[in-house]
């Protein structure tokens, strides 16, 4: 049975053999708890990590069925969260602050943070001749409407220097975004530089040709990847809640020792995977989560003064005034014993 690229499960049963698709090796439990799990983005390298979880039972372990889908945007995935379509998902944090302070009642959380470090970024190429974030005033810059990038520009933008009303955008979908600027149909793109820059390769770009403009260099300081939850499902589902963390903690310590075997993962979803391509992106997106922090005090090194500053940062970048504090948007409650967060 040939896997969907949008959806990799971990209950869907082969008819009249209870083995789930893909993995004949896992047997289906009826006792499992199912939960719907919205990933970030397509299934690429970064992603790898939560299908590899699936095939080596790591959430099954924890009394899980998991479907996992892929996604379209972190700015998707708390609308989607937000309504129940989906009981969990992965997206960096930005979008659902936005969210929340678009939205006072909106009870969206996130338990915890995978990704300490942002990789957001604004990335062109040598062709375009932009050197500066300030060059990009006036130019072309295409991306998803739900980028985390394209939603968080503002705050890039006031942080750089650079005049975001002056930024003509181009909306598209997120296989176009990096074809356009390799084709010189757009000036620059904004996102995780694990798509942007790997994406830009795919398309045939020189990596000596691309650049890239961090939102971090810049000063912006802003939690990435992490799980987001309704506060009301987790007070009313502890176990699932819980045990999502302690798999993906697990998933991102093993995948880091195995890298081949998580990008195999990938390619059992998607068989088109370009496994060399992919597993130098899985390389990169773990300088951003193996922060010093996440070395020496485990995932989810998430300060108050930290989360409110992000607050506050996003606050100002959008020019409102709604209050929100740090405490409306992380919740430790759900997590595990410490012990179990190491990053060893």
């Amino acid at each position: 049975m040939k896997l969907s690229r949008r959806a990799f499960t971990g209950g869907a049963a082969l008819a009249g053999a209870g083995l789930v698709a893909g993995f004949p090796h896992i047997v289906r439990a009826q006792s499992l708890i199912p939960v719907k799990f919205s990933l970030d983005w397509a299934f690429q390298g970064p992603q790898a990590v939560y299908l590899y979880a699936l095939e080596k039972g790591f959430y099954r372990d924890e009394g899980l069925d998991v479907k996992v889908d892929r996604g379209f945007g972190s700015g998707d995935v708390p609308v989607k969260v937000a309504t129940g379509a989906y009981d969990i998902g992965i997206a960096d944090l930005s979008p659902t602050i936005r969210l929340k302070l678009e939205n006072p009642t909106s009870d969206l959380i996130t338990p915890f943070v995978i990704t300490e470090a942002t990789q957001l970024a604004a990335m062109t190429t040598k062709r375009s001749g932009i050197t500066t974030p300030k060059q990009l005033e006036g130019r072309k810059v295409a991306a998803p409407e739900t980028d985390a990038g394209r939603q968080l520009f503002p705050a890039f933008a006031k942080a750089a220097g650079v005049d975001a009303s002056k930024i003509s955008w181009i909306t598209v979908t997120p296989q176009l975004r990096e074809t356009m600027l390799a084709q010189g149909q757009a000036d620059a793109i904004s996102g995780f530089m694990t798509s942007g820059v790997f994406g830009l390769r795919a398309a045939g770009v020189a990596p000596g040709d691309i650049i890239s403009f961090k939102y971090a260099d810049a000063g912006v300081r802003l939690y990435s990847t992490s799980v987001i939850v309704r506060r009301s499902y987790a007070q009313a589902n502890p176990r699932v809640v819980t045990g999502m963390i302690k798999a993906i903690a697990r998933a991102q310590v093993a995948a880091f020792k195995d890298l081949d075997g998580a990008i195999a993962s990938l390619a059992k979803a998607d068989p088109l995977t370009d496994r060399a391509l992919e597993k130098e992106r899985l390389a990169m997106n773990y300088e951003f989560v193996r922060t010093a922090n996440v070395l020496k005090e485990g995932l989810s090194p998430v300060t108050e003064a930290g989360m409110q500053e992000m607050i506050d940062t996003m606050k100002a970048a959008f020019n409102v005034t709604t209050p929100l504090k740090a405490s409306d948007v992380y919740d430790p409650t759900w997590l595990p014993d410490r012990s179990l967060l190491k990053f060893t």
